[in-house]
């Protein structure tokens, strides 16, 4: 019992001292280190090609392509979220789809990522959105059975499709 009012004591002093907030620019330093140990933990750090211009202008610029989330605690980004608004002819409404969430490895079990969840889910329903997506690595049994608490249903009737590089430029000249 004595452990359980600890661990409670606890998590409470740690989710009083989270914040979550609207990314920024000046985020942008954070955003490139968690995106690099992203990829290291999804095991594909070969595959990164960050820069910190296209974020800035594809962000935070004029013609926004993401919105993103910031988590921090005691001032120290410890977790992020990029998402953007898609739309779906089946269900007659937009969806948000959550392109990266990501919170450090000393941070998890603190209440971070199910702070950084709840406020996508906020602000889905704001906009009037009827879904929430994103994808998970199917070996990644940690996210997965977080995401199953949260209420998620994972669906492996869809399989991922991708179009990249020379092959994307070769369909955009097809006549």
């Amino acid at each position: 019992m004595a452990s359980r009012v600890k661990k409670s004591a606890r998590q409470a002093k740690d989710n009083a001292q989270l914040r979550i907030r609207r990314g920024s620019a000046r985020d942008i330093p954070a955003f490139v280190s968690l995106s690099r140990e992203l990829a290291k933990y999804e095991r594909l750090a070969s595959h990164i090609h960050l820069d910190a211009e296209h974020l800035r202008r594809h962000g935070f610029g004029r013609r926004r392509y993401f919105d993103s989330l910031v988590c921090t605690r005691a001032g120290r980004v410890i977790g992020y979220a990029v998402y953007y608004f898609a739309y779906s002819t089946f269900s007659c409404g937009p969806v948000l789809f959550v392109e990266d969430i990501y919170v450090l490895p000393e941070e998890r079990g603190r209440g971070a990522g199910k702070a950084l969840m709840i406020e996508l889910a906020r602000i889905a329903v704001h906009e009037g959105c009827n879904q929430m997506e994103w994808l998970v690595l199917d070996w990644n049994t940690p996210s997965i059975r977080f995401y199953e608490r949260l209420g998620a249903r994972l669906d492996k009737e869809w399989v991922l499709t991708r179009l990249t590089g020379a092959k994307l430029r070769r369909l955009a000249r097809a006549r």
